[in-house]
C-alpha cells in the first residue's frame, strides 16, 4: 500500500470519530513530509525515523505499508467504521452546505477539505467559517470573508462545485453578524446561535425568528446549541417555541438543518416531528472542522431517515441548479 495514502486514510478516520485534532495533524503533517523525502531516505529506516515529522506511530505505519500490508492501525479504524449502520437516504445526499476550514477554526485548507468533498463524490460543498463575533473560532471579519470568497469559488472543478457561505452568527436582537451587502455576494447562508444560548425562551423565539426571517437566510444551524456526548461534554438545549420558529422557517423557506455530528444530534426528534408537520424544509450538514467529518453525513442520514423525513424535503439531496435557485 502507497505510504502516503495510509496515512491520509488514518487522519480522515480519526477526523471523523473526532479523535483530538492534534493526532489527526501528526499523520497529515507526516504524509506530506515523506512525500517530499528523497527515495534513499524513504528506504532508509534509520534516516526516515530520524525525519522531523516522523514520530513512531507513522514510522510504524509507513513500513508496514512499505512492506506491501495494510497498516494494522489503519485496519482497525477501517473496522470501527465499516461496523456503524448505513442509511438508505444517505446515497441521494448530492452535497453540504455547513464545513469550516483553517480561516476559522477548521483544520485544514481550502483545498483539502474540497478535495474531500470530491472524494466524497459531493456535486457541492459549501464552505461556511465562522462570523466576526465569534472570535474563539476565528471569526471572519468582513475583509477576510471577500478575500475567502473567490479561493472557495477557485477550487470548484471536477465535478464539484464549491459554494461560498458563512455560519454567520444569530446576534442577541436577531441581526446577523455580516454586511448585508456582503451576505448577498455569497452562495449560502448558515444563521447559528453561538451565544447566551440560556436566553429566555421568549427572547430566544423572537431573535430566532427574526433571524430566519432576513432574506439572506438559507439553513437555521443546529437550531437547540445541545451537545449530549463528547471531550466538550454536554449541555442542555436552549428554549425556545419550535413551532412558532419552525413556521417562520417554512414561511421563508429556510431550511433547518439537521446537524451530522454525533455529539450534537440536533434538533432532538421531538424538534424534527414539530418541523415536519409545520412543513419545514431540511438540510443534512456534516458540521465538518476536518477533510474526514465530511463523511459523518452518515450519522444526520440515519437520523433523518429515522424521523420518517422524506427525501423530497431535504435540499441536500436536490441537484445543484435546484439548490442555487432555492438558496437565491
Amino acid at each position: 500500500m502507497d505510504p502516503v495514502a495510509a496515512l491520509l486514510e488514518i487522519a480522515e478516520l480519526l477526523e471523523r470519530e473526532r479523535a483530538s485534532r492534534y493526532r489527526a495533524k501528526a499523520f497529515r503533517k507526516a504524509a506530506a513530509v515523506f512525500e517530499n523525502l528523497s527515495e534513499d531516505v524513504r528506504t532508509d529506516p534509520v534516516r526516515l525515523r530520524a525525519a522531523e515529522g516522523i514520530g513512531e506511530s507513522t514510522f510504524a505505519v509507513i513500513r508496514e505499508a512499505q512492506s506491501g500490508s495494510d497498516p494494522k492501525y489503519l485496519v482497525e479504524l477501517r473496522g470501527d467504521v465499516e461496523a456503524q449502520i448505513s442509511s438508505l437516504l444517505r446515497p441521494k445526499l448530492r452535497g453540504d452546505l455547513h464545513a469550516h476550514t483553517e480561516w476559522s477554526d477548521g483544520t485544514t485548507a481550502i483545498a483539502v477539505m474540497a478535495e474531500a468533498a470530491r472524494a466524497q463524490g459531493h456535486e457541492y460543498q459549501a464552505i461556511t467559517d465562522h462570523s466576526p463575533r465569534l472570535r474563539v473560532a476565528r471569526g471572519l471579519s468582513a475583509e477576510r470573508l471577500r478575500e475567502q470568497i473567490p479561493l472557495v469559488r477557485a477550487e470548484s472543478r471536477d465535478g464539484l462545485r464549491m459554494l461560498a457561505g458563512i455560519e454567520v452568527d444569530i446576534l442577541d436582537d436577531g441581526a446577523l453578524d455580516q454586511e448585508d451587502e456582503l451576505l448577498a455576494e455569497l452562495d449560502i447562508v448558515v444563521a447559528s446561535v453561538h451565544s447566551q444560548l440560556r436566553m429566555e425562551s421568549r427572547a430566544m423565539t423572537a431573535r430566532m425568528i427574526a433571524a430566519v426571517s432576513n432574506p439572506r437566510v438559507n439553513v437555521l444551524g443546529h437550531c437547540t446549541g445541545r451537545l449530549v456526548q463528547g471531550e466538550r461534554g454536554t449541555r442542555p438545549p436552549s428554549s425556545f417555541d419550535a413551532a412558532a420558529v419552525f413556521a417562520a422557517c417554512a414561511e421563508h423557506g429556510v431550511a433547518v438543518e439537521i446537524n451530522s455530528r454525533p455529539e450534537r444530534q440536533d434538533p432532538p426528534g421531538d424538534l424534527i416531528a414539530i418541523a415536519l408537520d409545520a412543513g419545514c424544509l431540511f438540510s443534512i450538514d456534516s458540521d465538518a472542522h476536518a477533510p474526514g467529518q465530511l463523511s459523518l453525513l452518515d450519522h444526520g442520514a440515519q437520523r433523518a431517515e429515522g424521523a420518517g423525513v422524506p427525501a423530497s424535503r431535504i435540499v441536500t439531496t436536490w441537484g445543484l441548479e435546484r439548490l442555487l435557485a432555492w438558496a437565491e
